[in-house]
Order: C-alpha cells, then structure tokens, then sequence
C-alpha cells in the first residue's frame, strides 16, 4: 500500500513538473517545431479555442517567437469614449506593463480606438475603483490653462509623462504646502521663483493641442502614472540642488518626479 502511494505521489509530481502552468492571463512564446495542435495539447485547449483567441486565420501558419494568448485566461474589454490603456489598466488593478504584455499587437500602445477588444489578465477581471477629481469642479479657463500648461511642459514627452505632469499638479491641490485653488498653483511664485517655467517665459500662452487635454482630462479621471509626485523636474535642464534632493516616486521619460 505504501509502495502504491510513493508510485502516486511520484507520478503527480512528475505531472506538475512536465506540464505547463497555466497562470491567470497566461501567454506563450511559440518555440521553433512547435504547431497550433501541440501548443493546445499542452495546454489543455483546441486549436479552435486557439485560434479565435489570438485572430488567427490560418492554423498551420505560426512562426517562433510568436506571442499567443491561452483561452481562458484572459478577458475581453471593449474600449469605451475617453479611456486610455493605463485607465484600464487602473479599473481592472493590474500595471501597465501586463496590459501590453497580453496585447502585443498594438503598434502604438498611447493610441487606442473607441470599441477596439483590449484583452486583460484574468487576474484583473475584478474591477477596482480608481478616484475621480472630476472636471466639473474647475472652469473652462482653468482647463484650458492646465492644458496649456501640460502641453509647454511636457509636449515632447511620452502621453504616459504628459497625464503625470498633470497628475502631479493636481496632487498639489490636496498638499497644504500649496495653494488651494488650480490657477493659484500654476501661477504661484516662491521666493521670486516661479514653479513652473512656461509661466516664467510666456511657453504658457501657447495654445494646447488634443494630446494634452486628453491628459488633463485623464488626471482629472484619477489616472497618476507620478504616483503621487508633487513635482518634477528635467535633469539635463535644472541644477537646482532642492528638487535633486527630494524623494523620487518614478521617472517617466526626461522627467523626474518627485514629492
């Protein structure tokens, strides 16, 4: 009896040891020799499933290196007015970088359509809840000069740096450090030095493109890709020795955020 339970033991072992784990929004890379049918063998699936899962059209053409989607292990979101692939991200809990990981298909992962399938990690099925600083509270003034001021900032910036800009402006209004109003804090001056410098040198008046209010627009929604920054700051342009000093919470691009 005991030799017929070692016998098991070892042969559930050596199961788990051969076959794949299947994680929650699990993907594989496609390895030289290996086809649709031996892909779905090891992973308990069809080639159907397989197919239909990742767009496949022709199920005897797959090349190496190839990145296929389980079935079963993802979830489709539709992409609804306004949202953006790290709101997505935020509504379902998951970073960035797994979103992209599962939708390698995308040429450009800041440009996304309305009704276009995002597929998420089943991990991140349950949505959560990302606060929302709505844009009712600020007039169209306001708005406009956020975004003007998102844009002379970070314009050349990758879209994730511009909501973050912008993000960190807003965590300003929560800081008793700083004014309390949005126009107060962009125009504020300390010590005869102004915070942000387009207002110094006139960038600020130059009008803001769609980018920038989608940015805007997006922080406003509760997306903060600064986690939580208060500032920023270019290293190649500032010497500034006080910012340098502060705690960093990301670098997005040229830009160093900082509380």
């Amino acid at each position: 009896m005991r030799k017929k339970m070692l016998i098991t033991c070892a042969a559930f072992l050596f199961i788990l040891l051969v076959m794949p784990a299947v994680a929650q929004g699990a993907v594989h890379t496609v390895k030289r020799g290996e086809t649709l049918w031996s892909i779905s063998q090891q992973y308990n699936t069809t080639v159907t499933k397989l197919a239909q899962e990742n767009g496949i059209a022709n199920v005897s053409l797959i090349y190496a290196g190839q990145t296929l989607r389980i079935p079963g292990t993802t979830t489709r979101h539709t992409v609804r007015p306004g949202e953006t692939l790290w709101l997505i991200s935020r509504h379902y809990g998951i970073n960035l970088e797994a979103l992209l990981a599962h939708n390698k298909e995308l040429k450009n992962p800041d440009y996304i359509e309305v009704g276009q399938v995002i597929f998420v990690p089943r991990q991140g099925v349950q949505a959560a809840a990302v606060p929302s600083r709505s844009s009712a509270a600020y007039s169209a003034a306001e708005l406009d000069l956020f975004a003007r001021l998102v844009n002379a900032e970070a314009g050349g910036e990758p879209y994730t740096g511009q909501v973050a800009v912008a993000a960190s402006v807003l965590n300003r209004l929560k800081d008793p450090n700083y004014p309390n109003t949005l126009s107060a804090v962009i125009y504020q001056v300390t010590n005869g030095c102004y915070q942000y410098s387009p207002v110094l040198d006139g960038r600020i008046n130059i009008p803001a493109n769609d980018t920038a209010r989608r940015a805007v627009q997006e922080a406003l929604n509760g997306a903060d890709p600064s986690l939580g920054a208060t500032g920023f700051y270019n290293p190649s342009k500032t010497s500034n020795q006080w910012v340098r000093s502060r705690p960093v919470t990301t670098v997005i691009g040229n830009h160093v955020f900082f509380k």
